[in-house]
């Protein structure tokens, strides 16, 4: 391009281009020239506002063209482009950056990338036991070799064990380690940042909480390295039921935060009822017994008598 200065045969086709742009929307749609530019030699791009209630802001753009040393404009295109003020629509974003928590539903699928920086894989190296393991072929054939000396019959006639059996990954799935992929560190990390942002001390209720959930009695501990800093809370009352806590939260469903009063014991009654009091017989003797005068019919014990008295001795 050798100038930007509009083409004048070009420039002043104005009228052209608006009538291809009024072929192209109507003429509702299509508003006042407002200016044209120099895409190159002989290339013009004349611009109308857009009248359309749902482009506000936008603009048709007609483009012009001339060949060298021609007296006749011709039409190039016709599109509708955005102005500076222009509504558009957002960014797209694929649907992996648009997931949001909570968007699974029932029945929906979520594929994992092959290379999740969150995973990595379960096992490494060769699905093959070591040379000389009792899993080996060179161990199987050795064992086939001896009971070939001490089984009656051809070996082709006994059956094989099978290696299926043997497999790294048929013993993985017997000790429980039969996941393909496991968290990687960067998993790990990832995991550990986001629930101690939820449930981790800089909350809001950890801040007011009596007490960590380190020392709580309804924290459950988790199992491998995440068990140094995290659990899982039990108490159906608190905030965090069911969910991964950190060590360092708390609220106030601790179990030890507030210890629940004994009932008061109601004081001794003034008159107790339930008590047997002994009463004494005869209020003479501390013990209440009356001693035997030793005869029948005695109205008196013998020790009040007088001598010389009627009744003495």
């Amino acid at each position: 391009m050798r100038s930007r200065t509009p083409d004048r045969l070009c420039a002043e086709a104005v009228d052209m281009a608006r009538a291809e742009a009024v072929a192209a929307a109507g003429e509702a749609a299509v508003g006042e020239h407002l200016g044209a530019v120099a895409d190159g030699d002989r290339v013009v791009t004349h611009y109308f506002a857009c009248l359309e209630p749902a482009y506000r802001g936008w603009r048709w753009a007609v483009t012009v063209a001339r060949a060298a040393r021609a007296k006749n404009v011709t039409l190039d295109e016709t599109v509708l482009l955005p102005g500076d003020d222009a509504l558009l629509a957002p960014e797209w974003v694929p649907w992996s950056e648009r997931l949001r928590p909570g968007d699974l539903g029932p029945g929906d699928l979520l594929p994992t990338e092959a290379d999740d920086l969150r995973l990595e894989p379960g096992y490494t190296g060769e699905d093959a036991p070591p040379p000389d393991s009792p899993l080996s072929e060179e161990m199987e054939e050795r064992v086939a070799a001896e009971d070939a000396e001490v089984t009656a019959g051809p070996p082709a006639g006994r059956p094989s064990p099978a290696r299926a059996s043997g497999t790294i990954a048929a013993v993985a799935t017997e000790l429980g380690m039969g996941r393909a992929r496991v968290l990687s560190r960067y998993g790990l990390h990832t995991a550990a940042d986001r629930w101690d942002e939820s449930y981790g001390a800089r909350s809001a209720m950890a801040q007011a909480a009596p007490a960590a959930c380190m020392t709580c009695g309804f924290l459950v501990p988790l199992t491998g390295s995440l068990r140094q800093a995290f659990g899982v809370c039990a108490n159906e009352f608190s905030p965090a039921d069911g969910h991964v806590v950190s060590l360092t939260y708390g609220c106030g469903g601790h179990s030890e935060a507030a210890v629940m009063p004994k009932p008061p014991r109601p004081a001794p009654p003034v008159i107790d009822e339930t008590r047997v009091d002994p009463m004494p017989l005869r209020p003479g003797r501390p013990d209440g017994s009356a001693e035997d005068a030793g005869q029948a019919g005695d109205t008196g014990p013998a020790e009040n008598t007088v001598p010389g008295e009627p009744g003495g001795s």
